[in-house]
This record gives structure tokens, sequence and C-alpha cells, in this order.
């Protein structure tokens, strides 16, 4: 297969937002293999060879707050406050239902479910277009139908071609063609800072069982800012007992990002595994609590409708 090109969609915007992650992470790299050391900030701006200057514009311009202010966010102490501060809020999130008008970032976020005969064949009719972009936490590969966004997913270690080939193998029956035109859009919509009016519905489609979809459904109750640990959304969900088959309904949630799997942490502050890296799960809750600590979000918590849809297992 041939390597498939990135698809900016603001030009040089992308990819400087791109090429900043990529230090990003970097950083947090040098900071988790040297944690006992606990590197200063001249020590971490020289491994990403950086000025301390310009280390500091970096941070500021991709995350919106100071290298210091950014690093502190990725302690486990830092995390062990998110989860006793989150906890009065995720009680009243998941007790108003899924009904309550909320928000996730900018977006209102719907959520429909494959009929029984789409699951069995996994997308036997349906035509996926797809298209891999460049964004501020590295570059994602996102997927579409005509009754919406059915896959997002941030490339790791794999290949761009690796990454299409997971997604055809999750949608092995569905006419898969590369359209990065047409997933442009819903890219400017998810991850760019600009505010918009534009309050039409994102749709998720989603191939399922029964509980993952419930799961995935409860991940979308989780404020931005806030964090849950595995017992509590099973709690939430069914029963702490469950915690393990929650993990795992967590780990293969097929839509980064929009359906927020990075903000399941562990009990202990420990954040954890992540399906697209540990790293960039480490960017995105810091990156988020940057965010909540300047106070720019524009609510607190997703705007979660669940459509009509049949659920199987």
């Amino acid at each position: 297969m041939n390597v498939m090109k990135l698809f900016p969609i603001n030009g040089d915007a992308d990819v400087q937002a791109w090429e900043d992650y990529r230090r990003i992470a970097r950083a947090i790299t040098f900071l988790q293999e040297h944690f006992l050391a606990q590197p200063d900030l001249t020590a971490i701006a020289k491994h990403v060879h950086l000025s301390e200057f310009h280390f500091q514009r970096l941070f500021t311009r991709w995350a919106g707050v100071s290298p210091k202010r950014f690093l502190q966010f990725l302690t486990v102490e830092h995390a062990k406050k998110q989860l006793a501060d989150s906890k009065t809020l995720l009680d009243v999130t998941f007790d108003t239902g899924l009904s309550s008008p909320s928000r996730l970032y900018d977006l209102f976020v719907t959520v429909e479910a494959v009929t029984p005969g789409e699951f069995k064949s996994r997308g036997a009719g349906l035509r996926i277009r797809y298209g891999l972009h460049a964004t501020r936490f590295g570059t994602c590969l996102l997927a579409v139908t005509e009754r919406g966004i059915c896959w997002l997913a941030f490339v790791h270690h794999e290949s761009n071609s690796e990454a299409v080939e997971e997604l055809k193998r999750h949608w092995r029956g569905a006419h898969v063609v590369e359209s990065p035109s047409t997933t442009a859009p819903y890219v400017e919509r998810i991850f760019s800072r600009r505010q918009t009016n534009d309050e039409t519905p994102l749709n998720l489609l989603l191939a399922g069982t029964n509980f993952q979809l419930k799961v995935w459904q409860a991940l979308l109750r989780i404020p931005v800012g806030a964090v849950i640990s595995y017992q509590t959304l099973a709690r939430e969900v069914c029963s702490a007992r469950a915690s393990r088959a929650v993990a795992n309904a967590v780990a293969h949630n097929p839509i980064a990002y929009l359906i927020p799997c990075h903000r399941v942490i562990r009990n202990t502050g420990v954040i954890g595994d992540y399906r697209w890296g540990g790293v960039r799960k480490r960017a995105l809750l810091a990156w988020e609590a940057g965010h909540e600590f300047r106070g720019d979000r524009a609510s607190s918590v997703p705007d979660f409708q669940k459509k009509d849809a049949v659920q199987v297992h």
C-alpha cells in the first residue's frame, strides 16, 4: 500500500500544532523515563532541542499554560486531587440522566447503534469514507458514513497504512474508501479552537455489544477536566465488581477524544494505559486541565442524546 499523506485542514496552523505535539510528547516521555531524577525545565527543554525561552513559547502556544503548570498536571498528586474534586460533579452528572442538556467541548453529540444485521456483518451495505489529518494531538484517522462518525483513532506506533487496515478490519463488511475532503469538515469541528455557532449534532455510529455501548455512553457523561476511576465507572454502569469488564470495554472504544476514555484512570492516581499511547493520554488530560485552569471551556458536561436505535449483543 502506498504511504498516505496527511491532509492539513488549516495549512500551516495544523502542521504547527502537529509538530508542537511531537515535542510535547517527547518532553512527557523524557519526564516518565527520568522521574526519579526529577529533571528541571532546563534539562527537559534541552532534551527536545529548545532553549528555555522557546520551550516556554511552545507550551504557551500548544497548551495555553506555562510548562511548569502543565507538568504539574501530570503528577500523581494532581490526578488524586482530580479524582476527589470530580466526585461531586460526576455524582450530579450521572444523576441527571442522559436527557439533560449539556456539551462536549463546544459540540453536541448524539449516538446511534448499528442494526443487528449491520453488527453481525460488520457494516455490510455501509459506505465509509476516511481521511488522515494533522491535529494538535498528532495524526488522526477519522471515518464517516452517511449516518455519522464511525471511527476516530490516533496513529500511534503503527504506520498510517496500518491504522487504515485496523479501521477496515473493524468494519470488514463495509465498502471503505479514502476521502479526506469528506472527513476534513468533521476534523475541523472537533479539533479547532475557533468559536462557532454551529449546533448541528455530531452523530456517532457505533458497533458494539449492549454492554460496550452502555460503557461508551457513560464515558460521554464525564465532564471536561474531570477524571473517573475504573471502579467508579463500573459502579455507574452496573456494579463495581465489573471493573475488569468495564476496563475492557473502555479499551475497545472506537471513537477517541469524542468518547473520552482518556478520562478514566486508576484509583491510585496512576494515569494508566491508553489504546493510542500513554503519553498521548497524559497530554490530553494535561491539555484539558490547562484549559480548565484558564476557564476557557464552553461548558462542564457533554451534550449527549441517545437516539432511538436498536442495540445488539
